[in-house]
């Protein structure tokens, strides 16, 4: 067994048993809560996304987004809310790796890192994902990736979130960007949407644009040269 599967291994049990035991442990408070999940718990649960990253090209992935799709619901109806979310992480981002697939130059990354957070921005403010999370939360919450703190609070990142994160993980390794610059960074991004979207007091924050620039941001030098090699 490689050292790479070990730590896989490792890592997923340790977010496991966090997200099994963290229900169970008393209140921390509201901001305890915030920096706990901006720092430890969105980054440790992504943590096992990077280490599998050699899988992102894989022929077998949409056969298990579809196959994890279906045991998430098969989860969700059985009442196994741990099985249940994990399955619909890893089915995010394995169709994120498989969505890269499709893209032939790395031009057609940058452009989805510009043109996404503007369609994420709408349909949160005042489109789709405003309405169900205003009205109809529980439908987002079935679908979304909790990332949970003590007492059972969560934070909450949408399938599409997971999917477009890892094609950009994927992204970087593909094209030989700073794959772990990369990561920190849109991790990073992750929890300081948490952090923004609480001191703001808003229901939902869009949190795609901070996911391209960070992106954007760990590997803006080596994207600037590529095209001015290309031009």
């Amino acid at each position: 067994m490689s050292r790479r599967v070990v730590l896989f291994v490792a890592l997923s049990a340790c977010v496991v048993a966090w997200f099994a035991i963290a229900p169970h442990l008393p209140a921390i408070g509201l901001w305890p809560d915030i920096v706990l999940v901006a720092v430890a718990v969105i980054p440790g649960t992504l943590l096992p996304a990077l280490v599998a990253l050699p899988l992102w090209n894989r022929r077998w992935l949409p056969a298990a987004v579809v196959v994890l799709a279906l045991l998430a619901f098969a989860f969700a109806e059985a009442g196994w809310g741990i099985a249940e979310n994990f399955a619909k992480l890893w089915a995010a981002i394995f169709a994120g790796w498989a969505f890269l697939t499709l893209f032939e130059q790395l031009s057609w990354v940058v452009l989805i890192a510009f043109v996404v957070p503007l369609v994420d921005a709408v349909s949160v403010w005042r489109g789709p994902t405003h309405a169900i999370t205003s009205h109809h939360f529980k439908v987002y919450t079935a679908v979304a990736i909790a990332f949970l703190v003590p007492h059972g609070g969560a934070a909450y990142l949408g399938p599409p979130d997971i999917l477009f994160y890892a094609l950009f993980l994927a992204a970087a390794a593909r094209w030989h960007l700073r794959v772990g610059w990369t990561w920190i960074a849109t991790t990073g991004m992750y929890g300081l949407t948490v952090v923004i979207a609480n001191a703001a007091h808003v229901s939902g924050l869009p949190a795609l644009p901070f996911l391209s620039v960070g992106f954007l941001g760990a590997n803006a030098d080596l994207l600037l040269a590529r095209r001015r090699s290309a031009a």
